[in-house]
């Protein structure tokens, strides 16, 4: 199964990442989480030591430039679209409590000299990730969905959308899916974050009709205090973490994995 989990920042979308790596590795399946959030801290959420000295994929100037025949930041350079990248997970993939993980870094985006090596290694490690690997693979990426094409598109199971009962949350959703339906990906399913109330439950279902709905993650401040003391969040919150289970169990009923 691969999975791409996106969203509006600061919905909670490297929690979700983090407890559904979790869920899926206790249910003895291969994990490999891919943080492409530039702001985001999926090593540390997941309790990886020394969280703070890994070295994105794409500040790896060497490396670049390996494979790809040009530095990062060379103007008119020539490099290989396709460098080679299918040795780079057994490298520089890190593991902890049985879960794999790769940090991506920042994809430089359209008007910020987004042709460059960086986004060519980046993108094809992403599609090898994504095309070439037999584990469940947990996407963790910013509020858009910039690390994928239509190649990858196709292999993503499912786009989870998180979003919290606010408008700018629910208009992000929206902008997600429209990205989304242009590369050809459609399996998008929502998963509410933060309700409080029945009140706001039923705002997120009345404000975005029609998309599937995974399941309803309640606020839980012990979770929130969890992760600003940088402890483990699995096991802090009972209730979300049941919750996540029930949101793993409906992606094994909707999606086959082996």
């Amino acid at each position: 199964m691969k999975i791409a989990i996106s969203g509006k920042g600061g919905v909670g979308k490297t929690i979700l990442a983090s407890l559904l790596s979790r869920t899926f590795a206790e249910a003895g399946y291969s994990v490999l989480a891919i943080d492409a959030d530039p702001d985001s801290n999926l090593a540390a959420t997941l309790g990886f030591p020394h969280s703070d000295e890994i070295t994105p994929i794409s500040e790896m100037s060497a490396l670049i430039e390996e494979r790809t025949g040009a530095l990062p930041g060379q103007v008119g350079s020539f490099f290989k679209l396709n460098p080679k990248v299918d040795d780079l997970p057994e490298k520089y993939c890190l593991e902890c409590n049985r879960i794999k993980l790769m940090v991506m870094g920042r994809i430089k985006k359209g008007g910020t000299g987004c042709y460059c090596p960086e986004n060519a290694l980046l993108r094809a490690l992403i599609t090898h990730l994504l095309l070439g690997r037999d584990e469940v693979v947990i996407l963790d990426m910013e509020a858009g969905i910039e690390h994928l094409g239509r190649a990858t598109a196709r292999a993503v199971d499912k786009l989870i959308v998180v979003v919290e009962p606010s408008r700018r949350s629910v208009e992000t959703a929206y902008r997600i899916d429209k990205l989304a339906q242009e590369i050809g990906l459609h399996n998008i399913a929502m998963v509410g974050n933060k309700i409080r109330s029945q009140s706001e439950r039923e705002f997120l279902t009345s404000s975005l009709p029609g998309f599937e709905f995974l399941g309803f993650i309640p606020y839980d401040q012990a979770i929130v205090e969890a992760d600003l003391a940088n402890l483990p969040l699995f096991g802090s919150s009972p209730q979300i973490i049941n919750e996540v289970r029930n949101i793993y169990q409906a992606l094994l009923s909707t999606v086959q994995v082996n």
